[in-house]
């Protein structure tokens, strides 16, 4: 089989094109080009849109000996991911850049630049795993390793997009990915993993959406409001500083009168709102969902569990689909849950599919 290796300059990357190229698949190691200026993305090891990222996914190639191509797709990345990170924001809705880029970029553009090549499938360095099922389906799982398990951000994959995908390193856990990288002389097998958002530069996305949307109507200062009394306890400089569940930076000027700390539980960017309250108040017990994506058929309704965040706990629950609407009954509650953020459904391992939050609703109530 023809495979297009997708090389990000780490050492997952690296290991699961060795792999593949020692399962007999004909590999071509690729690596994107996603910052229209690489300068003003990550620096040094933290993400995978630098020069030095793809100066080390280059020499990994040679070492296993595969050819190796850079693809641009700067321009794609920035409106499918980066622009629509700032206007999520700017909406008040808290986005998975990581979930739209998988969508977007790496099992929508790549796959089909490398099907129109002619190549088979495209293989990463996830960490989850894939199954046949009895009827055929090609099922999507959870890694082997609890903690390096990546199905969240897959959860957008489709049928046919998991046909032509491979995840070589899903049976294995990390510390043993790394081990392996030594022993085939890989030089990224010591390179520290990749955190935050790749194409915030120091990893302050306040400050990094500060100053792309600035000024920008209508986000631009605001009151900090007491949700329970509307007592202004507070101002702001922009919405987009503030996301469901947040504790820290809120600068009010008195504690509450019971002496506890408030969170972030609403925000209204037309207004410039920011309501705020006891943790009590973040306990969410329903969800709706829209842009739902099914790894297979849709369920209907289907007693699962859920995970909405990309390394949070699983919540028990019933998810009712009908067409693009998702609803999704909390058995477990979950606290600090905000629009923008994505819902993936799970049937015990099986990855079942995703949808964005649209709504929240309290727990308790219908």
């Amino acid at each position: 089989m023809k495979v297009v290796a997708a090389m990000s300059g780490g050492v997952d990357s690296a290991v699961a094109a060795a792999r593949a190229v020692e399962a007999g698949h004909d590999v071509t190691g690729i690596h994107l080009a996603l910052s229209r200026n690489p300068a003003s993305y990550r620096s040094g090891a933290r993400g995978c849109c630098t020069l030095e990222d793809a100066h080390d996914a280059r020499r990994a190639a040679d070492v296993i000996g595969i050819p190796f191509y850079v693809w641009d797709l700067s321009e794609r990345f920035h409106e499918d991911v980066v622009v629509d990170f700032m206007d999520e924001y700017a909406a008040g809705r808290t986005p998975n850049p990581c979930l739209r880029c998988n969508e977007k970029i790496k099992f929508a553009a790549v796959l089909d630049r490398a099907i129109g090549l002619g190549f088979d499938a495209v293989a990463t360095g996830h960490y989850a795993r894939l199954r046949v099922a009895a009827d055929g389906e090609v099922e999507l799982h959870r890694a082997e390793d609890d903690g390096k398990d990546q199905s969240y951000v897959l959860g957008v994959l489709t049928q046919d997009q998991l046909r032509h995908s491979l995840f070589p390193l899903g049976d294995t856990p990390k510390s043993q990915v790394r081990q392996e990288a030594e022993r085939r002389g890989l030089r990224v097998a010591d390179k520290p993993d990749s955190h935050d958002i790749c194409f915030v530069s120091d990893g302050d996305n306040a400050g990094w959406l500060r100053e792309k949307l600035g000024e920008r109507a209508p986000n631009h200062g605001g009151d900090i409001v007491d949700d329970a009394s509307g007592e202004v306890l507070g101002h702001h400089d922009g919405t987009y500083a503030f996301t469901i569940g947040q504790r820290k930076g809120l600068r009010l000027g008195r504690p509450a009168a019971d002496g506890k700390p408030r969170f972030v539980l609403d925000i209204e960017p037309v207004s410039g709102t920011v309501k705020v309250g006891p943790r009590a108040a973040l306990r969410v017990g329903r969800l709706e969902a829209s842009h739902a994506r099914w790894c297979g058929a849709a369920p209907g309704r289907l007693m699962g569990t859920v995970q909405l965040r990309a390394h949070g706990s699983e919540h028990r629950a019933v998810v009712t689909a009908d067409g693009d609407h998702v609803d999704v009954e909390l058995i477990d509650p979950a606290e600090g849950i905000a629009p923008g953020q994505s819902a993936v459904v799970y049937d015990g391992t099986r990855v079942v599919g995703s949808a964005t939050i649209s709504a929240t609703h309290p727990a308790g109530s219908r």
